[in-house]
């Protein structure tokens, strides 16, 4: 069992890598100006791209963020057989090493749409803060609660969310999810991703 987590664990590690690396070069961003963009460290990001570590959802966001793009956009990967059907045992998902919270990416990744849907688990009594998206995207969010009790703080507000319970945001600053209770929390997210403006590359 051990041995079988440790190679999803790497599977997915190198995906993630690949993604990053992919999407940096389409962007024709250099390390430095992602770097920057990012406001993660340069070896950090090359870890990253050559798969030698284990980033947490935070660490990720931001460099999601810095490319232009959802953090869901990070867990994709080219498939045999394109199409607009994707198959549960074709969903790549993925732990976080700090929080425990666990993502599914639902939709087909190359299946010609602005729109993304990811499942999570989150565990009971946990608490996670994402950035949200840097000045280089527009991406629009709605988590729709599926069982258990989740509080979402966004824009100043707090917002208790219980099962069939929807939310929707603009990912302009700081989102805080947290599970106030003793039972995990499920809940998909739907993440439209308006083109990232990508002026001034270098």
């Amino acid at each position: 069992m051990k041995e079988n987590a440790a190679a999803e664990l790497e599977d997915i590690n190198q995906r993630i890598a690949r993604r990053v690396a992919a999407l940096r070069a389409g962007s024709g961003l250099s390390l430095d100006t992602l770097a920057a963009r990012s406001d993660v460290s340069r070896s950090t990001i090359s870890l990253i791209e050559r798969g030698e570590t284990s980033a947490t959802a935070v660490v990720l966001e931001k460099v999601a963020a810095g490319l232009g793009v959802a953090l869901a956009a990070l867990f994709e990967t080219e498939r045999a057989a394109p199409g607009p059907l994707m198959r549960r045992g074709e969903q790549p998902q993925w732990r976080d090493p700090a929080s425990g919270y666990l993502r599914r990416n639902v939709s087909p990744p190359d299946h010609p749409s602005p729109m993304r849907i990811v499942e999570v688990e989150f565990p009971a009594s946990k608490r996670l803060v994402l950035e949200g998206a840097g000045p280089h995207a527009v991406i629009h969010q709605q988590v729709w609660l599926l069982a258990g009790v989740m509080e979402l703080a966004h824009g100043g507000q707090t917002h208790r969310l219980e099962a069939g319970d929807c939310l929707a945001m603009r990912l302009d600053g700081p989102v805080e999810f947290r599970n106030p209770t003793r039972k995990p929390a499920r809940y998909a997210v739907v993440i439209a991703n308006e083109p990232a403006r990508l002026a001034g590359r270098t």
